[in-house]
């Protein structure tokens, strides 16, 4: 038989897989309910991208109890299991290398976003950021009379010292890098899960056709326990 802290290692890896498949869809169901700056940094194709990420790892899961529950002879079962394996670990490099490379363009990116938004949501972003406008007070349409931007001279007035922390470029984009830079750091890690598995995989499948090698033969010599 395969090596009791083999099958409990791989056992071990497999149950991460599950959870990261769980928890890349429990956040992308969590992350499409009404938030503010959620709503504003991560728009659906990223939660879809992330859902659909997540429904491939699960899957591979029940891919993998099938695979293990097989006679000790027969491998099929984890050959399939491998090879999805390697389609999920193309699917997280995929999903984590989009994000990642949205995040190098988030400037230009989220100003789009910005100028593209309701102005009720502009406002609100203000209101809660203490800001006005994206990048300068004329920029997009400024909001006025919120609780921040409270009138158009106000608003000029921010921009008299050239601090552009006093505009939402600066607080908006800190939020986003930081949310993004966690969010392609966390599916990337993933991928350190599925490599394992499909190491640990590897080995599973090697230990029984090494293990039915001697019993075939074993079995030619007789049984005389060679092995």
């Amino acid at each position: 038989m395969v090596s009791r802290g083999l099958m409990a290692s791989w056992a071990f890896i497999d149950f991460l897989l599950l959870a990261a498949g769980g928890m890349s869809i429990a956040l992308s169901i969590v992350w499409r309910e009404p938030n503010l700056l959620m709503n504003f940094t991560l728009h659906s194709d990223f939660l879809t991208a992330g859902m659909v990420l997540g429904i491939m790892l699960c899957a591979t899961f029940l891919v993998s109890l099938g695979a293990v529950v097989q006679r000790n002879h027969v491998t099929v079962g984890f050959v399939i299991l491998n090879w999805c394996l390697v389609v999920d670990a193309l699917a997280v490099l995929a999903v984590g290398s989009l994000i990642w490379f949205f995040s190098l363009r988030q400037r230009a990116e989220y100003h789009t976003r910005w100028l593209a938004l309701p102005d009720a949501t502009k406002q609100a972003i203000q209101d809660k950021l203490s800001c006005c406008g994206y990048f300068n007070s004329t920029d997009g349409q400024v909001i006025i009379a919120g609780s921040f931007c409270t009138n158009q001279s106000f608003a000029d007035g921010l921009g008299a010292n050239n601090n552009t922390a006093n505009f939402c470029v600066t607080p908006v984009t800190k939020f986003t890098d930081y949310t993004l830079e966690n969010t392609f750091t966390t599916i990337y890690g993933y991928m350190a899960v599925v490599l394992s598995l499909l190491i640990a995989s590897l080995c599973v499948i090697k230990k029984r056709e090494t293990e039915e090698r001697f019993k075939k033969i074993d079995a030619k010599r007789g049984g005389s326990g060679f092995v």
